[in-house]
């Protein structure tokens, strides 16, 4: 029997966890231990908004410093994960499938709610990640459905 991948929601906090982790990376560096690799991550950042799904395709995202006034040596911190366009675009049928008007996004690299808690929980950064927009005018049962279009993702 093949376990299923969790969902999880985790806040990323200030970028500057990814220099000062404190209880929050060290609970990130446990929880990636924890936890069995998983082939792909599919996350949604409060910093990558749409007013429609957007999926990220890209197959070498570049590592997005998507703040300012912080520590120069934040700004020096790279996550090179690989991106998935092949999980991108499942990622996508699957919201079509849905009903939602799903696009692929190009160009587009990895912020830093996705890569402060990444490099904590998966430092190797050998784990694809696909970014997926949120749609903060949508209510919550909007997104509960994008969560029931993508559950065959956790198997």
């Amino acid at each position: 029997m093949m376990m299923r991948c969790p969902t999880l929601f985790l806040s990323h906090g200030m970028p500057t966890i990814a220099l000062s982790p404190g209880r929050t990376g060290a609970f990130w560096d446990r929880l990636g231990r924890d936890m069995a690799d998983p082939r792909a991550i599919v996350c949604i950042s409060a910093h990558l908004e749409g007013t429609h799904p957007l999926v990220t395709v890209d197959p070498h995202p570049d590592t997005i410093h998507d703040f300012s006034g912080f520590p120069r040596a934040l700004y020096d911190i790279q996550y090179p994960a690989p991106g998935d366009p092949e999980l991108a675009g499942q990622v996508i049928d699957w919201l079509k499938m849905a009903g939602f008007h799903a696009k692929p996004l190009t160009n587009r690299g990895l912020d830093h709610g996705v890569w402060v808690p990444l490099r904590h929980m998966f430092p190797l950064a050998d784990i694809p990640v696909v970014q997926l927009s949120l749609q903060t005018g949508e209510p919550p049962e909007y997104h509960l459905a994008i969560g029931q279009a993508m559950a065959p993702l956790r198997d």
